[in-house]
């Protein structure tokens, strides 16, 4: 069928009508940005060189794409081990503008916040990893704390009579179990 993708077409394959391809209107490329961000771009935005982060492109830091519509210092909290305080601290090195939207940021501030997060913290798997590996040696030394992490039970002292559904999972029927009959 004219105009249409063939049925083979794999996804993310671009789509182009047979009068565009004929004229060269659509002609679009994939972009690859500095950041490892990806964006389908038109001859002319890739002669150009966009100074922002392009229409389609994601700013992408230690592997996780931060919310497009956000502010720049809520936006970094989507990075595992890095929180509100921390995000003030980076942008304050970097010298970015923490109001500024993410999807409005230039690329070399982004290169400039990767480059200080991915040197100066630990963060993403490499914090879940050394947190995983703690918690290990507590089991393995067989301290109290450690104990606690084996048994799926609170570990920082909190009541088990009552409550503690999170760790110890739904309730259990105990069979057998009756009241006294009455008299």
């Amino acid at each position: 069928m004219p105009g249409h993708p063939t049925p083979w077409s794999r996804y993310g394959d671009l789509f182009q009508p047979e009068a565009q391809a004929a004229s060269g209107l659509g002609q679009a490329k994939l972009g690859i940005g500095e950041n490892g961000s990806t964006a389908v771009l038109s001859e002319a935005k890739l002669e150009q060189g966009s100074k922002k982060l392009g229409r389609n492109s994601v700013a992408r830091i230690a592997g996780v794409d931060l919310p497009r519509d956000k502010r720049i210092e809520i936006g970094l909290t989507y990075i595992y081990g890095i929180g509100l305080s921390r995000s003030k601290e980076i942008l304050a090195k970097t010298g970015v503008n923490p109001d500024v939207r993410v999807k409005d940021l230039a690329d070399s501030d982004v290169s400039k916040l990767r480059e200080v997060v991915e040197n100066d913290y630990q963060i993403e798997g490499d914090l879940r990893r050394w947190e995983n590996m703690n918690i290990k040696r507590l089991m393995d030394i067989g301290c109290y704390r450690g104990r606690r992490h084996r048994a799926g039970l609170p570990v920082r002292g909190q009541r088990t009579r009552t409550n503690a559904r999170t760790r110890r999972g739904r309730r259990v029927a105990i069979a057998g179990k009756k009241k006294a009959p009455k008299k």
